[in-house]
């Protein structure tokens, strides 16, 4: 029986030491542990492994290579696992009202889980879209040694004449069969086709972006993201982590929030303008900063995107796959083009305890195909730009990276919500030079802040992804492409000018300029403003009741807490 603290055991003393613990150490004895097991630190490896969708369907194994590092380390890995919403198989309907809401469900129930059980550290496993912020999120309110492990991506499938084929190919199919490009056997190819094996979406999509980010933050282990889901290494990798994260409970550090500082976030934000990475960065990356305390915002992001250029050339805007750039030598050989070029902070601190710079001396620089040097980049600028006027006065977001076209003016095509738009894109019922207005689908409501690729594809599939442009107060998938604006703030739902938009009003949108104008008097403005009634919506109850009444503006994030300013 253990009577005083153990050497490392930072938190989980208080379950397995002393006199009064002998209920908990029954409880524990019951798991499998014995003496020795109840004087190590004790390590949660969460996951969200799930069979919901193949981007988490890799992580069982991966986390269970975890918790044979944390053994060899000296400490008890306890796995627990926790939801996943996959953006896959809820696009276009009501159950991606979950999906955003979901990453602030998972980040609750890894701090409730850890903060409960008192665990020493942590390791967590995610593979799809909003769980990898989610964990990272958590990591950072609990402060704890931990490391984050990315998924993987998944292998693209080829066509009979082997061609590269992934879901970005489906979703734009629905519209190339919908004005006739292709036929309905054709798409049916497509579909059985373009997603082969576990993994999350190939591309430079929202997973993989993030799964970036962990690893230009310092959470991650830097080349481990790019790893494909189903080859072995990640095993490698999974045992690795276990290992470390037990180093880092042994040594004292780094804990997250010493690598979460506006210098790495700055570096995040310039990985993923440098890529032509997911807009879905925009909310994120300002929510993990919130667990740290660091007021950063769609201002702040900004700022680094246009002055970083875009030397990546990976889907959806460019050619290349993650499996590609994992041939040349993964995230590093990016941030080290970046940090030849001067537009990374080298100084900031990473997991392995060395400088980002001084890790970065191990890898490969660009190879100047895939990644180009900053001297000789696709753009000048970085893949997202950020858009301000009076239509969007807190900001709204466009991914440019494979865009032609930087202005676009239009007469406004009004949409209450997804479905009616999806509708009139359905059946082409809307006209060249429109700007269809897609409102109410903001973070309170929409509820929930949905995603607009089914969309967004079909208007591109149906060779118009530039002959009308797009505005909504939702999101957009890391797969949009085209003269698409999302994250339109504030929302409607919050008195945003998106909700006095009529049809027939002129838009006018400058990416170059970075401004978005709906061209009507302000004395219009201000008199439609007071006549306007917001349209009636369904009563919710449930998580997204509660979600509503929490959930803060788009701009600073959509966080539900005050974070780390407490």
């Amino acid at each position: 029986m253990s009577n005083a603290p153990s050497l490392h055991k930072h938190k989980s003393h208080i379950v397995t030491d002393g006199i009064m613990r002998v209920e908990q150490r029954a409880f524990l004895r019951a798991t499998g542990l014995g003496d020795e097991d109840m004087a190590k630190s004790f390590v949660g490896i969460v996951s969200t492994a799930g069979e919901n969708t193949p981007c988490s369907m890799s992580l069982i194994p991966q986390a269970d290579c975890a918790r044979l590092g944390v053994a060899e380390g000296g400490g008890v890995p306890v796995r627990f696992t926790t939801i996943s919403v996959s953006d896959g198989t809820t696009m276009g309907h009501a159950g991606m009202c979950m999906s955003l809401p979901s990453r602030e469900l998972i980040a609750d129930s890894v701090e409730m889980s850890a903060r409960a059980h008192a665990y020493d550290g942590l390791v967590s496993f995610a593979g799809c879209d909003k769980t990898l912020p989610a964990m990272m999120m958590a990591m950072v309110r609990l402060n704890l040694p931990s490391i984050f492990v990315f998924g993987g991506a998944m292998l693209p499938g080829y066509s009979a004449h082997g061609t590269e084929r992934t879901v970005l190919n489906a979703v734009e199919g629905i519209g190339q069969y919908q004005s006739g490009q292709i036929t309905l056997s054709e798409l049916s190819d497509i579909e059985r086709t373009c997603a082969v094996t576990v993994g999350a979406c190939p591309g430079q999509f929202s997973a993989s972006t993030m799964a970036m980010v962990a690893e230009t933050l310092g959470l991650s282990f830097l080349g481990s993201s790019s790893i494909p889901a189903v080859y072995s290494e990640r095993m490698v990798i999974g045992r690795k982590a276990g290992k470390r994260v037990m180093q880092i409970i042994n040594d004292g550090g780094p804990l997250p929030r010493s690598l979460i500082t506006r210098e790495s976030l700055e570096n995040a934000c310039t990985a993923v303008a440098a890529t032509g990475g997911s807009t879905n960065s925009v909310l994120h990356i300002p929510a993990i900063a919130h667990e740290a305390g660091i007021p950063f915002n769609f201002d702040d992001m900004a700022h680094i995107f246009q002055r970083t250029p875009l030397i990546a050339n990976l889907s959806p805007g460019g050619q290349f796959l993650i499996k590609d750039l994992n041939q040349i030598g993964g995230v590093p050989v990016i941030l080290n083009a970046l940090l030849q070029g001067g537009y990374l902070h080298g100084n900031t601190p990473t997991i392995t305890g060395c400088s980002l710079a001084e890790e970065l001396a191990h890898h490969a620089g660009p190879d100047g195909k895939i990644v180009r040097s900053c001297s000789n980049p696709l753009a000048t600028t970085g893949g997202l730009v950020m858009l301000k006027g009076n239509l969007c006065p807190d900001g709204a977001w466009i991914k440019t990276a494979g865009l032609k076209s930087l202005y676009f003016e239009g007469k406004a095509q009004v949409f209450e919500n997804e479905e009616d738009c999806a509708q009139a894109v359905a059946t082409q019922n809307y006209t060249p030079g429109s700007v269809l207005i897609i409102r109410n689908e903001g973070p309170k409501g929409g509820p929930g802040m949905r995603e607009m690729l089914a969309v967004t594809a079909a208007i591109y599939g149906q060779g118009m992804g530039e002959q009308v442009a797009l505005l909504t107060d939702g999101r957009f998938s890391g797969a949009t492409r085209g003269m698409c604006i999302g994250y339109a703030s504030p929302e409607a739902a919050q008195g945003g000018t998106i909700a006095l938009v009529r049809n027939g009003d002129i838009i006018r949108i400058n990416v170059k300029a970075g401004t978005i104008e709906l061209i009507v008097p302000e004395e219009e403005l201000h008199n439609r403003k007071k006549t306007y009634v917001a349209p009636k919506v369904p009563s919710i109850n449930g998580v997204l009741e509660k979600y509503v009444k929490l959930v803060g503006p788009t701009h600073l994030g959509a966080v539900t807490h005050i974070g780390g300013f407490a």
